[in-house]
């Protein structure tokens, strides 16, 4: 491996990698997109050519054996995380590995353990939590400003009509809750302090098992309450919000996952309400530069696997009060 570089290969020929990975890495001097894999082939060549990306593999198992690769980024199908993720592992590749982090919590405590046991970094790729808007919620609500936590909420609505996407097949692990809910319930957990306890859920169905919608109540161990809501079809075309309610004030959050698009941050106590606006550099470089220092410096990451279990084992829940079976 380069001692300066990370050389990172892209697993599927993914819509997403372009933002999320492609453009960041060619502002960011230690990273390098060096290869993509698909299994067409052709459809990785065209993908490549596109993108710039100098070479290009038949097979998700041809890149990980490339020695020229230090790095995968795994934005395939939730079905297929865990698998993909741990084959990484085996062959001594660190992973950015996209949200939600595996089909479920079972899966996500399998890949933490063999996280763990390689040494590698293995990130899951909640870019917002890089951002400073969200380390700047955290240092507010750290600091006692809005007094002590009455309730949390985080909801993540925005309109999927494609009813054919991969993103409504349960075979894949898709769901509202897995798509948009794995960000409201992360934000929802980071406000509250803690891991909460599901008291309810209710979803509703595009088809038997799958959810285009959800809404859960939580209660956390210090007594305050969360809730979130996801949708990808609903009556809740388009919400991107989060709030905090504390005895002494408030804390509201327009836009969280994506802030360089646009965001607003409002803190309201009894004497005084202002509006805080922060960085509008994307949350996926953010999150590729902490990417980089795990792996060259071997600093810590926000979104490790132990939190990806977490974060899992709440979704399950949601899913089993709203009486449906984790994916």
């Amino acid at each position: 491996m380069s001692t300066n570089t990370v050389r990172i290969g892209v697993l599927g020929a993914a819509r997403i990698a372009p933002t999320a990975l492609i453009a960041p890495a060619r502002d960011n001097t230690e990273a390098e997109v060096v290869a993509v894999a698909a299994r067409d082939r052709n459809r990785a060549a065209a993908y490549a050519g596109k993108h710039g990306i100098p070479k290009v593999h038949g097979s998700y198992d041809e890149l990980l054996a490339d020695p020229g690769t230090d790095a995968v980024y795994n934005p395939l199908p939730n079905a297929l995380h865990a698998e993909w993720t741990l084959a990484a592992l085996a062959a001594g590749k660190h992973v950015l590995c996209e949200k939600p982090f595996t089909s479920n919590a079972t899966e996500a405590a399998t890949v933490a353990e063999a996280a763990d046991a390689s040494g590698l970094v293995v990130m899951e790729a909640f870019h917002y939590r890089y951002h400073p808007l969200a380390n700047r919620v955290a240092e507010i609500l750290a600091s006692g400003e809005i007094g002590t936590l009455k309730h949390v909420h985080a909801a993540l609505c925005f309109p999927l009509p494609k009813f054919s996407d991969i993103r409504y097949n349960r075979d894949l692990a898709g769901g509202a809750m897995m798509d948009a809910g794995c960000y409201a319930l992360h934000m929802t957990r980071l406000l509250g302090g803690g891991e909460p306890e599901v008291v309810s859920a209710q979803a509703k169905l595009h088809k038997p098992e799958v959810d285009r919608a959800m809404t859960a109540a939580l209660v956390f161990p210090g007594g305050h309450t969360g809730s979130v809501t996801a949708s990808l079809w609903s009556a809740d075309l388009l919400k991107i919000a989060a709030s905090a309610v504390g005895d002494k004030g408030r804390i509201d959050i327009f836009n969280f996952v994506m802030p360089q698009a646009y965001h607003r941050l409002t803190v309201r106590t009894a004497n005084a309400k202002r509006v805080e606006r922060l960085s509008k550099r994307p949350s996926y470089s953010y999150q590729l530069d902490a990417f980089c220092d795990a792996v060259l410096r071997g600093r810590p990451v926000l979104t490790p696997p132990s939190d990806s279990v977490r974060n899992m084992t709440v979704i399950d829940e949601i899913y089993r009060k709203a009486g449906l079976s984790p994916r």
